[in-house]
């Protein structure tokens, strides 16, 4: 599984994929304002292009999205990247403001959803909530060398996780959720809670981001996702795990 690595340097960079050149350009530029390494590409066959052929020196440390683009539109480089196991948090942009809109995107991978039009300020905020959680997302694991419970086994240090034996590839979200839950076994997390220990207190989005990655883990964990024996519903409440 290829894994995001969060960002060390001073100036994170981010790709700004933007078929509105009037849009495109001043994003670009306010971001560069903000200390920000920026490229910028119009389509998303571009943005997939570039991210293809990085060197092993540099990265994408965040990726501003327009949800309709000309060839592959966001949805479709959403998909992609999760496909490859790429973390890289996506921030998307879209004129559809719609509840429905809003989850498919965050269902097809997207980590926040902005709104067209948008101020300035906001997307700076967003910007810097994001590449804040890339740097805190998984939870301590008090040292354990392996953590388990029933067949599941994490392994901490080396960002594994098997069942039965056998590995299976979780997103850095999925990873961090688990831990969380793996560690505090029958204990009920609130989608609140949730977001502050895996998101981040300055999460901006919205709570159903959890429910559509407490869904996605479910398809790697469970035997039968639509009847879980690990992740559990507590109705009105959150979640808990066994």
């Amino acid at each position: 599984m290829t894994r995001y690595s969060p960002a060390t340097s001073f100036n994170p960079t981010i790709l700004i994929v933007e078929d509105e050149k009037t849009i495109r350009d001043l994003v670009s530029q306010f971001l560069r304002g903000e200390g920000y390494q920026v490229v910028a590409v119009s389509d998303g066959n571009q943005a997939i292009e570039v991210i293809n052929n990085l060197d092993e020196n540099t990265q994408i440390d965040l990726i501003v999205l327009d949800l309709m683009l000309p060839g592959l539109n966001g949805i479709d480089i959403c998909q992609f990247l999760r496909r490859q196991g790429n973390d890289v948090p996506i921030l998307m942009l879209s004129a559809k403001g719609r509840e429905a809109d809003r989850v498919l995107g965050l269902e097809m991978g997207a980590d926040d959803y902005l709104v067209k039009p948008f101020g300035l300020p906001e997307l700076r905020a967003r910007c810097r909530a994001l590449l804040r959680r890339t740097q805190v997302a998984i939870p301590e694991s008090d040292l354990e060398e392996t953590v388990e419970f029933g067949d599941i086994i994490i392994y901490p240090q080396q960002y594994r996780v098997t069942i039965k034996g056998e590995e299976i590839s979780l997103s850095r979200k999925e990873f961090a959720l688990l831990s969380l839950f793996i560690q505090n076994p029958r204990r009920v997390f609130s989608r609140d809670l949730l977001i502050d220990r895996v998101w981040g207190a300055d999460f901006m989005g919205d709570t159903k981001t959890v429910d559509v990655h407490i869904r996605w883990l479910r398809s790697k964990i469970e035997a039968d996702p639509s009847h879980p024996v690990y992740l559990l519903t507590v109705r009105g409440f959150g979640y808990r795990f066994g």
